[in-house]
């Protein structure tokens, strides 16, 4: 990056009339550079959207379903961490054999923060999908120091109401992140033979309570019958195997993908 006084001796050279190859020949600058500081050769200002939630009387994202997805990502495998200078970092680390969700995410987090940059980091057997702002913490309030499931997880009023608005949304977010289908089988006797039967089910999995019970609020919400699975004797598990509930959820998520 060059400073202004060192722009403004090459725009004047070439308007002497010198082509631009000797201007950048003689100053070590490029031609593309030069012929940008023809047109302006002060940095523009970068003016983005205020943050929806900062304003004096604050509102809600301009894309309520994105952010209702991204709500559920970053409950099931996000993070939100401090950087520099006041700003902080969105992480959704995701699997790579997903890719159609890696790429959802990406869009989701393109949605409710359109000004900020959304790169991928590569690593083995995952992608971490990241964005940067001033202003996660405003638009997640559930930030804070230590582990989700050892600290409270309660939504503002205002994020409940976008749940209540958009729970197929949430519901897929979370599923994306912290759940599955499968295919479960069993036996039965029919005319005293026994055969394999096959049925599908999702799970949701995560160690809060306050974030299985978010799960469980958007399933009563939207109609799909659930039940919860101890590992010992910890609640750790949400099924959905009911046909009819099965068939929702295969309507609104659907596989991984």
């Amino acid at each position: 990056m060059y400073d202004i006084s060192t722009g403004e001796r090459a725009v004047a050279l070439a308007a002497q009339g010198r082509s631009l190859s000797s201007v950048s020949r003689e100053t070590g600058i490029s031609r593309y550079a030069i012929r940008s500081w023809q047109t302006r050769i002060e940095p523009a200002e970068r003016v983005g959207k205020p943050c929806p939630r900062c304003r004096e009387v604050p509102d809600p994202p301009e894309d309520p379903a994105a952010y209702a997805y991204l709500l559920g990502l970053y409950l099931g495998d996000g993070c939100i961490n401090a950087h520099r200078r006041g700003v902080y970092t969105m992480r959704v680390v995701l699997d790579n054999a997903w890719p159609g969700i890696i790429d959802a995410c990406e869009a989701a987090l393109r949605a409710v923060r359109p000004d900020n940059s959304v790169f991928r980091v590569r690593k083995r057997g995952c992608a971490a999908v990241t964005s940067t702002s001033k202003h996660w913490p405003c638009l997640f309030p559930q930030h804070g120091p230590g582990k989700k499931h050892e600290r409270p997880i309660v939504l503002e009023p205002w994020q409940q109401a976008i749940v209540d608005g958009h729970p197929w949304e949430f519901i897929r977010g979370l599923i994306h992140s912290d759940g599955c289908r499968i295919t479960n089988w069993t036996t039965r006797l029919v005319g005293g033979e026994r055969k394999r039967y096959e049925y599908p089910r999702y799970f949701f999995s995560n160690k809060s309570d306050d974030i299985r019970k978010l799960f469980t609020d958007a399933l009563d919400l939207v109609g799909a019958e659930w039940t919860t699975l101890a590992r010992g004797s910890d609640p750790f598990s949400i099924s959905i195997a009911r046909k009819a509930s099965v068939a929702l959820m295969d309507t609104h998520v659907g596989p991984k993908h």
